[in-house]
């Protein structure tokens, strides 16, 4: 499996209607479509399509026409998201009409290929699960467990700074997260553990 780490879009033009993909991570989704409502005022349709792993480890996916005619613009959409093995990403087609109609077929196609043209121009990474670690370092340790998660690469969801230390909502993989343990062991309080 695949997704993406950055918002990327691309435009397909078919019979002067423009089809305008965004291609992001899942994450962004309801932030993405909200602007660019606001971007394009006078875009006739919306279609999205999305595909994530909830916290039961099941697959979540959906689409929507938009308006569009039944199953002619979000499914071929989410088609595309399931053939390509993508997880944790949502796509927004903005279309734009050009006047002429494009039939059934014509909608199927021209969603697909706008959504296979951002696939295809968009920087894939290999889909890796993380799971979660809350820790509790001293004020005098955090200097080399800063050191510690960077070299690691964990990543820092959130700081939490106390009266005795600082605590820290970390993500990375499993192996991960267990080498980044071992190397601080010894001046990091384990308090929470999320797999």
């Amino acid at each position: 499996m695949f997704t993406v780490n950055a918002h990327s879009f691309e435009m397909l033009v078919e019979k002067q209607s423009k089809f305008i993909a965004h291609l992001m991570p899942y994450s962004l989704y309801a932030e993405v479509l909200s602007a660019l409502k606001a971007e394009h005022p006078k875009a006739r349709h919306f279609v999205t399509a999305f595909r994530y792993i909830n916290e039961f480890e099941q697959v979540v996916e959906g689409s929507s026409d938009d308006g569009e005619p039944k199953g002619t613009s979000g499914k071929p959409t989410l088609s595309v998201l399931q053939g390509q093995e993508l997880i944790n990403v949502a796509v927004v087609v903005v279309r734009y009409f050009g006047g002429t109609k494009l039939g059934t077929g014509g909608l199927v196609r021209a969603y697909s290929d706008a959504t296979n043209l951002v696939v295809s121009t968009s920087e894939l990474i290999r889909y890796e699960k993380h799971e979660k670690l809350r820790i509790k370092c001293a004020y005098s340790d955090i200097g080399k467990v800063e050191y510690a998660l960077d070299q690691a690469g964990v990543l820092v969801e959130e700081k939490q700074f106390q009266t005795l230390g600082v605590e820290m909502h970390l993500s990375a993989t499993e192996d991960v997260l267990d080498d980044f343990t071992k190397q601080v062991e010894r001046i990091i309080e384990i308090i929470e553990e999320k797999k």
